[in-house]
């Protein structure tokens, strides 16, 4: 069984592959306006704010406290878990993902939460931001941010 940073990486992997495939831009770990960072957000072609929570053990859920202020920047907040962890965990007003290395499922859906429009400008411009900083950053290491 691999060890909890990997299966973490792999449940990540999988899920951004799933996300992708329906259209959708993700970025990891995005720092969130309450100082807290999001393992993955996804911002649809329309605009949507999705934040998806990785959760690799039964541990990793019970001491994280803090997935529930995620529904103040998204839209739709979904659990993502590896295949070895039990289901039955994860609350039941969240969306729920099961994902591999290679590609993920949507077993539950996530209710919709639909953002204020201040707020989904200013998640949009931090999603923007990071990922052309990032960008920038792969395609020059020798950049540094001022």
């Amino acid at each position: 069984m691999p060890s909890r940073p990997e299966e973490t990486r792999l449940v990540l992997r999988g899920v951004k592959r799933h996300l992708r495939r329906l259209g959708l831009a993700c970025v990891e770990e995005l720092p969130l306006a309450s100082g807290r960072r999001a393992d993955v957000v996804a911002l649809g072609d329309d605009g949507s704010i999705r934040i998806v929570e990785v959760k690799s053990s039964v541990e990793d859920f019970r001491v994280d406290q803090k997935w529930p202020f995620y529904r103040l920047h998204s839209d739709r907040l979904y659990f993502a878990t590896s295949p070895r962890v039990p289901l039955d965990i994860f609350p039941e007003d969240c969306g729920l993902i099961v994902a591999d290395a290679f590609g993920a499922e949507i077993l539950r859906e996530a209710p919709e939460h639909r953002l204020a429009a201040a707020t989904r400008k200013a998640m949009t411009i931090r999603f923007a931001r990071a990922a052309a900083l990032r960008l920038h950053g792969a395609v020059d290491p020798e950049t540094f941010e001022i």
